[in-house]
This record gives C-alpha cells, sequence and structure tokens, in this order.
C-alpha cells in the first residue's frame, strides 16, 4: 500500500510540473515577443514556378521536371517565351542559381535576355542518361550503368518538349545548358539532333568520354540558325583542350548561321565556372540577337 501511495504521488506531481513548465515557456516566448515587436501574422510557401513528376514511356520511369515561370507568366495570358532547357536541374544542383540569373537579366533595368520559362530536369542517374556506350574498359567498369543517351535525347525529342510546348505558353526558340557530362550530352544532340534546340550553352564538356571519339564524329547539317558558346575553367590540359578542339571543329565548319563563341576563365575551375560562364553565355548571344 505504501508503495501504490507514493507512486501516486509522484505521478500526480508530474502532473503538477508539466503545466508549470509550458507555463513558462509560454511566458518566455511572449517576453521575446514583446521585447523584439515582432509577431508571425502569415507564413507561406515561396513558389517560382511548378515541380512536375511525369511518366516517361521511352524511359520507362518517373521524372522529375522544375520549371522556373517569368514574373510576368500569370500577367500576360497571350505572351509566349522562349524556353531553357537545363540538364542537371535538381534543386539541390542548378535549377535555383540558374534561374535566378535567367530572373535577373530578363529584370527591364537589365534587360540582357527576355523572359524565359527554365525547366530543370532532375537527375536519377546522369551517368546513364548523359553518355553514350563507350569501348573503353576502364569507363564501362567503373560506370556500368553508362551509354543510354539516345534514348535520353529521344525522350527529349519527343516527350519532354511536346509536353512543355503543350502545358506553357512557349515560343519557338529553345536552349540547352550542360556542364561536364551534361556538355558532353548538349554537344551530341548538337551534332546528331541539332535542330533540337536553337541556342547551346556547353560549359567544361567532358569529351574524354571513349577516347574523344565524338570529336571525330561529322555533325549533323542544320540549316536554322545557331548559337553556339563554350566555355572551360582552369581545368587541367585535357578538358582545357578538348573545350578549345570542339570549338576550332565547328569554327572550321564556317557556317554562315552560326553564332560562335568560345570563353577560357583562368580564375574558375571546374567546379565554380558554370555561374559566370552562362552569365557571360547570355550576355553575348542575346546582345548580339538585339543588334
Amino acid at each position: 500500500m505504501k508503495i501504490n501511495s507514493l507512486i501516486a504521488m509522484k505521478k500526480q506531481k508530474t502532473k503538477m510540473r508539466l503545466p508549470l513548465f509550458i507555463l513558462i515557456i509560454i511566458v518566455w516566448s511572449n517576453q521575446i515577443v514583446a521585447q523584439n515587436g515582432i509577431t508571425i501574422k502569415n507564413k507561406d510557401f515561396l513558389t517560382i514556378g511548378d515541380k512536375i513528376e511525369i511518366q516517361s514511356e521511352i524511359l520507362n520511369e518517373n521524372r522529375i521536371l522544375n520549371i522556373y515561370l517569368p514574373n510576368s507568366y500569370s500577367k500576360k495570358s497571350l505572351k509566349k517565351y522562349p524556353v531553357i532547357y537545363l540538364l542537371d536541374g535538381s534543386m539541390n544542383e542548378d535549377f535555383i542559381h540558374i534561374s535566378g540569373l535567367v530572373q535577373f537579366g530578363s529584370f527591364s533595368w537589365i534587360n540582357m535576355i527576355p523572359e524565359s520559362i527554365v525547366v530543370g530536369i532532375a537527375n536519377i542517374d546522369r551517368k546513364r542518361d548523359f553518355t553514350f556506350p563507350t569501348s573503353v574498359k576502364k569507363h564501362k567498369k567503373e560506370f556500368p550503368t553508362t551509354g543510354k543517351s539516345e534514348k535520353f535525347i529521344n525522350f527529349i525529342k519527343n516527350e519532354l518538349q511536346p509536353f512543355i510546348d503543350k502545358n506553357y505558353r512557349t515560343d519557338s526558340i529553345k536552349t540547352i545548358i550542360g556542364q561536364s557530362l551534361g556538355g558532353l550530352l548538349a554537344t551530341e544532340i548538337l551534332f546528331k539532333n541539332p535542330n533540337l534546340f536553337n541556342i547551346y550553352i556547353i560549359i567544361s564538356p567532358s569529351l574524354w568520354w571513349d577516347n574523344e571519339s565524338l570529336l571525330k564524329y561529322v555533325p549533323k547539317e542544320y540549316t536554322s540558325k545557331k548559337s553556339i558558346f563554350i566555355a572551360v575553367g582552369k581545368e587541367g590540359k585535357i578538358m582545357e583542350n578538348e573545350a578549345e578542339k570542339l570549338y576550332k571543329k565547328l569554327q572550321s565548319a564556317n557556317k554562315m548561321n552560326t553564332e560562335l563563341y568560345f570563353e577560357f576563365f583562368e580564375k574558375q575551375n571546374h567546379a565554380d565556372v558554370l555561374h559566370l560562364a552562362i552569365y557571360n553565355a547570355f550576355e553575348k548571344i542575346f546582345n548580339e540577337q538585339k543588334e
């Protein structure tokens, strides 16, 4: 009986302490609010566009699209916008900071680029999607899922672009941005399916893939106007030489309907060249189009 009574008394004391503890926290919280003079009136999610999950029959999987919409998108119901397709477009990759560049560049007081929709293609397996088959045994061993870029390009052409054009107010101008393996894929598209995009921004392309076989490929002819910007940072002889080889290969074609740019960023490396390179690409390409 004594033990039961003690247990009951302890339970009662615990019940009594809990409200007092909560009361202390409430008083303390109110004092902080009063001292700062700030109370939260409303809290909501911050949105810059849409996040969509689509099912791809070609890839046989679901894919996430992060879509930035210009400030005027909902206000001007008849206006159509160019589309920038961003490889490595996950939220924790390049989507947010590139969308920021697009927004900044399209401010009326900056007027560097037209207001544009950004479609960030979130990754599942970029080594699989961004590379074509290789004969290099070392690459096959280190990256066993690689070699499916043809399927991914087919997805962009036959599913992704038609989906975006159907569901958003788009015009005919399409840009692709790719860095590293993404730059390899953008180069492959330029060589094999050039009419998929009007503007190619290729940063630090991994053209070492398959012993530089893509640099030996004869690009498919095109008649539409193209703007191509190639850039590389201080990334070692292999990366720097390959980017320059790509530029010279395209330069030697001497196409009258192509605006070609190359830039070497001596103070940037593979990790930090992308942001500045894309800013410069926007500035050069779209200023040229205004003239």
